[in-house]
């Protein structure tokens, strides 16, 4: 039998549906999340952040991976005028692996940061861009006068440090010499910051271990050095945090001491470290921020004997 005729009721009910799916927006996929990996270096170049024989470097290798774990892209660069490009704004979080003035073109002699490009750093990072840093990010932007001998790293300049400091929460003072590299333990402050659910302390670790100054007042502590048995200068004071988080305005920043090593960047208990620090910088993990630094390290401002001792 024919189909009949469409009644005038149908006819305007597949009329009004038709208007309805003309109006709806466009359904497009979320643009993922993604971060920045600055890895210039003004000062000293370490070897984690090389690019040998074309090949991307241990930090960048580790830092896609976890960004294919979790779901965001990566873009890497070496040349600070990025930071004068509206580039910088279309990331969710910058991760720096860096030393020295980055206003200078210096070691690596990639294209530096003009220091409009350093204000406009900061200010993104104040108006809610997530910051990451490892290992070398706090020998950055030190705090001038910064001699070579070092002796001035000794100072402590409290909210007279350099803003990028400030921002970053401490500052590297120096290393250890004889021996560069030890292992020490790590006692975890909140392990249920992300990376660390379930992990106790003392956790040990071997690493180039900074010894820090100008801690930030408000610093949410994750990870403190047991200096208890370890060898050097640079050690002889209590224990002082090496992981932690803040607010920058509405930025989130992590920062960790600890990436020196290449082995380090392969290890899960580091890399989790990383990983975590990095989820929640951009907004995809959560974690408490309440400022514990008096009350997991109470002599935090300690400033660690001079080495070599100043004549």
């Amino acid at each position: 039998m024919a189909n009949s005729a469409p009644t005038r009721r149908e006819i305007l009910r597949g009329m009004a549906m038709g208007t309805a799916l003309a109006l709806a927006p466009p359904v497009f996929a979320a643009r993922k999340k993604s971060i920045l990996l600055f890895t210039k270096s003004s000062g000293f170049e370490h070897d984690v952040i090389k690019i040998k024989d074309g090949q991307p470097s241990v930090v960048e290798v580790t830092v896609r991976s976890l960004g294919e774990r979790y779901g965001f892209d990566v873009d890497a660069t070496k040349d600070g005028r990025i930071f004068d490009s509206q580039e910088l704004r279309s990331h969710h979080a910058v991760f720096f692996f860096t030393t020295g003035d980055l206003t200078q073109s210096g070691t690596d002699q990639q294209p530096p940061m003009s220091p409009q490009g350093k204000q406009a750093l900061l200010d993104a990072v104040h108006d809610g861009l997530g910051f990451v840093g490892a290992h070398a990010a706090s020998d950055t932007f030190h705090t001038q006068p910064d001699a070579e001998d070092r002796h001035t790293r000794y100072a402590a300049y409290g909210e007279n440090s350099d803003p990028y400091l400030r921002m970053i929460g401490g500052e590297f003072i120096i290393h250890g010499r004889d021996p560069r590299l030890q292992t020490a333990n790590l006692i975890v402050n909140d392990p249920k910051f992300p990376g660390l659910e379930g992990v106790t302390s003392p956790v040990p670790f071997n690493e180039e271990w900074y010894s820090m100054k100008d801690f930030q007042p408000d610093l949410h502590v994750i990870l403190t050095l047991d200096t208890n048995g370890m060898k050097g200068e640079p050690y002889q004071r209590p224990p002082y945090p090496v992981t932690w988080a803040r607010r920058h305005g509405r930025g989130l920043v992590f920062y960790t001491a600890m990436g020196d090593l290449a082995q380090n960047w392969q290890i899960p208990f580091f890399v989790n470290v990383v990983g975590g620090g990095i989820r929640w910088a951009i907004g995809d993990a959560s974690a408490a921020l309440d400022q514990n630094l008096i009350k997991v390290a109470p002599g935090y401002s300690t400033i660690p004997p001079e080495f070599p001792p100043k004549k």
